[in-house]
């Protein structure tokens, strides 16, 4: 089965020559990985999530030159498609910038903007009515259960669930595998065996791999190493090898 690798660059870097660099350096990373690979596109799918300033540019990036398999999401979206709403993006607005994912729920958005599971389900509805593909972060079975209320079983193949426990974020405390894995499967069993299910949380070239041939994740969420493109290739290759 086909591993999906998405990059969480949060707020960072600070800037559009840092965050073109960082771009350039993943890509021509995966480019030499698919010398020693030529099915890591059948293998693995690589997302790259910068922050929203940043979308415009890295896109026009990739379409010009090809970007060896990466695709653009976003880390946000506003659930309405167009109005006076200061500040906010649609998803209209993420389409036509190129974006085939959108990060929602993130932990940080839930405790530093107060989102609630209400506003993140208007938001996964949106996305889907846009063709978009929402990455659902979830901390607990609570929150796939209100997140996901009233979408159509129909639309729930469309959505990538990702598990983060919320004290393995940027800790350096990766969750253990049988946790992992035990909370994968009371996710399955609430959304069936259709919805891609990633780990998030801690995520580096050591354990990246352990969490899908061991733990049966179809992916994962990363923060920290996304930001370090050798570490960050490094962690591919490891999901490569197998």
């Amino acid at each position: 089965m086909k591993s999906i690798i998405i990059a969480n660059w949060k707020m960072n870097p600070v800037t559009i020559r840092k965050a073109e660099t960082l771009f350039n350096l993943v890509e021509r990373g995966i480019k030499n990985i698919k010398k020693i690979y030529p099915e890591l596109s059948r293998r693995v799918e690589v997302v790259i999530c910068p922050p929203f300033v940043y979308l415009p540019v890295l896109g026009a990036s990739a379409f010009a030159e090809g970007c060896g398999g990466l695709a653009l999401g976003s880390q946000n979206v506003f659930w309405e498609e167009k109005g006076a709403f200061t500040g906010e993006i649609s998803p209209k607005m993420l389409k036509d910038l190129g974006c085939q994912y959108v990060i929602l729920g993130h932990s940080e958005r839930r405790k530093h903007v107060q989102e609630t599971d209400e506003m993140i389900n208007k938001k996964i509805k949106k996305v889907l009515k846009a063709q978009l593909k929402p990455i659902l972060c979830v901390d607990n079975v609570s929150q796939v259960k209100k997140g996901l209320k009233g979408v159509l079983k129909k639309d729930l193949k469309k959505l990538i669930l990702a598990y983060e426990p919320i004290w393995a974020i940027g800790t350096g405390k990766a969750c253990s595998l049988d946790k992992a894995k035990n909370m994968k499967n009371k996710i399955q069993r609430i959304l069936g065996n259709e919805v891609k299910i990633l780990y998030g949380g801690s995520v580096n070239s050591k354990n990246a791999a352990h969490y899908i041939k061991q733990a049966g994740f179809q992916g994962l969420l990363i923060g920290s190493a996304s930001l370090n493109p050798k570490e960050f290739i490094k962690i591919i290759k490891t999901i490569c090898r197998g």
